[in-house]
């Protein structure tokens, strides 16, 4: 799972997360990887209404970003997707937030119909989006790696990044690295 690397996400972009740019050659590694084993693919995407209830016009704590049909709302430059992905949009209506990509898409439904048994979730933000991800799937039953060398953290408060790392562990997510990929049990 591909979670929120959309440009508004990136270093210049509204809601821009330092280095976030940096996760998306990573991905591409893993995404090369995933797909040459047939293993499906999924990418998660902000897609909010001009009005959404998460932005500071309507008290929210977020800028305006990731604005449906919007350049911002577009996954990343460079970001491999491969033809057969599947692409979840998430917080689409204005009076919803949503951070997981499991949150009101069905996404877990469809997984375990395919007989998927574990996830591994990179993105942005490892603080937000990929923390509720992690802890949703692990809810759903799903073994739950988190690829700790293609996530970045918008750190609102110093540490956010770590402190949620250490929940996801702490809630039964590996945080796995590429490299870990030959050692992940089956």
């Amino acid at each position: 799972m591909v979670v929120d690397v959309q440009r508004d996400f990136l270093p210049g972009g509204a809601l821009g997360v330092t280095d976030g740019d940096a996760v998306v050659p990573v991905l591409n590694r893993y995404l090369a990887r995933f797909a040459a084993q047939g293993l499906p693919v999924v990418f998660t995407r902000d897609w909010h209404t001009p009005d959404h209830c998460s932005f500071h016009a309507r008290g929210g704590p977020w800028p305006p970003h990731c604005v449906a049909g919007t350049p911002g709302a577009d996954f990343a430059p460079g970001l491999a997707l491969p033809p057969h992905a599947e692409i979840v949009s998430k917080a689409t209506t204005a009076a919803a937030d949503a951070y997981s990509g499991f949150d009101h898409t069905r996404l877990a439904d469809r997984l375990h119909a395919r007989g998927v048994r574990r996830v591994f979730i990179g993105g942005l933000t490892t603080d937000y989006c990929v923390l509720t991800t992690t802890r949703d799937g692990l809810a759903a039953g799903f073994g739950v790696f988190v690829l700790g060398d293609a996530i970045r953290a918008v750190d609102v408060q110093p540490g956010d990044g770590e402190r949620a790392i250490a929940a996801m562990l702490a809630g039964g997510a590996r945080l796995i690295a590429f490299d870990d990929l030959e050692d992940a049990p089956a």
